[in-house]
């Protein structure tokens, strides 16, 4: 009998597979399917493959020769094994060129494998740990790697409209080394709760804007961190429209006072460390309309994704308390919606943010950055060491970088090289972008202390720069993550929706400061 290893505390709420790691041969494994690779250009296959050649009397060996698997990043072929082994399909997956290999090739590689299983109608599914072998990628890596590319492949958004595809209900990770077995269950421990948060952050993301006002937003995540049994390392507080006009926070108000739905400045402390404060600030704009600068109509219903940086610092958040991580940590989601009525604020007003600083408003398009600028004076009252925002902020970030990578900006460039380097490993690609003085003239004011719109020119740079004026003493850096927030078309292991796009990051990032 195999040895197995299960983890899998909250399957009860995500809806997402079970996954254990079983000591056996692929050729052994009992189930519907069982997942192995092959690199591209491989003529003669090695490793597990090659064993599951000789098992199968080398029909992959003949689907090489006939062109028919090449191997390339992705491509997946399922032949069926009557009986010669226990499974009753293998499925075949390219892991794309072998000297790319890298753990974000393990990721799409294991997310294409497990769509096209649960394609095939399979339930229980065995995998070979894409990479640990003769790919040369630490076992931990590897199996952390194909968690979470299977689990964020395995998510779907099903509160309003049923599916009738049938989940896959075991993920086996089987390898016949003892001696990985720690290191692969320590792995995939890592990688569930990372996958796991980053589909709450989709979930978030993924409710329209009727559903997920400010209100309802605290009310989802109270529920939300109650069922995953944190409300006793997670400290909750929430500030609202009167706590925030005592409090002077004239920028936020500014764009609350649009709307019915009153706002939400949500605070969340998780604390087991005696270390220097670190602040995560998540843009939450629940619904965008521009406000009296009103958007145009189409792809409006898109801007429900507008607080998707609320929802990567509170899937962040989530994994950092689950995973048990020593942090000395204060997570601030100021939840607004974006309307227009005849108490919005106008294009010309000046208003004056937390720390007494005076902003003519230009756009009330250009709400988030007025959002962040009071949440950032908050953590600098808290005397916060360390300032993270992340948001959807700039429709420049889009023209400049699309929808591949964020933007980065910040004041100190120790920690902006240790979050492009995070970046680096999560797969969550980032560029950082300069705040040249030059730039700032284009948010000087008359009549105020600084514009919150420079215009369409580096209008991601000087959104950066308008934020930086609210930097006092921390050291801070600023991701634009416009245009990642939502994708319009599946790719590997992220489907059409909400991507929860920085919650491995930053996960990364505050685990290493």
């Amino acid at each position: 009998m195999p040895s197995t290893l299960d983890f899998c505390p909250f399957k009860h709420i995500l809806r997402l597979m079970k996954i254990n790691i079983t000591n056996q041969e692929s050729t052994d494994f009992l189930g519907d399917i069982i997942i192995i690779n092959l690199f591209e250009g491989v003529r003669t296959p090695g490793g597990a493959t090659s064993t599951m050649d000789k098992a199968l009397s080398g029909i992959i060996s003949k689907l090489i020769r006939k062109g028919e698997l090449s191997g390339k990043l992705g491509e997946t072929v399922i032949v069926h094994t009557f009986g010669r082994i226990k499974a009753d399909k293998v499925l075949i997956v390219g892991l794309g060129k072998a000297n790319d290999l890298n753990v974000e090739q393990i990721r799409k590689a294991a997310g294409a494998a497990i769509k096209r299983a649960r394609k095939a109608g399979a339930r229980k599914v065995g995998t070979i740990a894409h990479g640990a072998g003769i790919g040369g990628i630490e076992p931990k890596q590897a199996a952390q790697a194909l968690t979470e590319g299977s689990l964020l492949a395995s998510y779907e958004f099903k509160k309003y409209k049923k599916s009738d595809k049938k989940p896959i209900t075991h993920l086996s990770i089987v390898e016949t080394d003892r001696r990985k077995i720690p290191k692969f269950k320590k792995g995939a421990e890592t990688g569930t709760i990372l996958a796991q948060k980053q589909n709450i952050a989709r979930d978030f993301i993924n409710e329209p804007g009727n559903n997920l006002t400010p209100e309802k937003l605290e009310l989802k995540l109270k529920k939300t961190i109650k069922t995953l049994g944190l409300t006793k390392t997670i400290q909750y507080q929430v500030l609202k429209k009167k706590d925030l006009e005592t409090l002077r926070m004239g920028a936020l108000m500014s764009v609350a006072r649009g709307s019915n739905n009153k706002p939400a400045f949500i605070v969340l402390r998780y604390k087991n460390a005696r270390k220097p404060l670190t602040c995560l600030i998540g843009k939450t704009v629940t619904f965008d309309s521009g406000g009296i600068s009103l958007k145009s109509p189409a792809g409006m219903g898109l801007m429900k994704g507008d607080m998707s940086g609320g929802a990567a610092v509170i899937g962040t958040t989530l994994a950092l308390a689950k995973a048990k991580i020593r942090v000395n940590l204060m997570t601030i989601i100021p939840a607004v919606e974006n309307m227009p009525s005849g108490t919005a604020s106008r294009p010309g007003d000046v208003v004056t943010a937390m720390n007494k600083k005076s902003i003519e408003i230009i756009s009330t398009d250009a709400e988030g950055r007025m959002t962040l600028a009071d949440a950032i004076c908050y953590a600098e009252q808290k005397k916060a060491r360390t300032i993270i925002d992340i948001a959807t902020l700039t429709g420049g970030c889009v023209v400049a970088l699309g929808n591949v990578a964020a933007a980065v900006m910040g004041n100190d460039q120790r920690l902006i090289d240790l979050l492009l380097s995070c970046a680096e490993k999560t797969g969550e690609k980032m560029w950082q972008l300069p705040l040249f003085k030059e730039y700032e003239k284009q948010i000087k004011s008359d009549i105020a202390d600084v514009k919150n719109s420079g215009g369409r020119g580096a209008s991601a740079i000087t959104a950066g720069l308008f934020l930086k004026k609210f930097v006092d003493k921390a050291q801070w850096v600023h991701i634009d993550m416009a245009g990642k927030e939502i994708s319009e078309e599946e790719s590997f292991y992220t489907p059409k929706g909400g991507t929860g796009y920085g919650v491995r990051t930053l996960f990364e990032l505050v685990q290493k400061l």
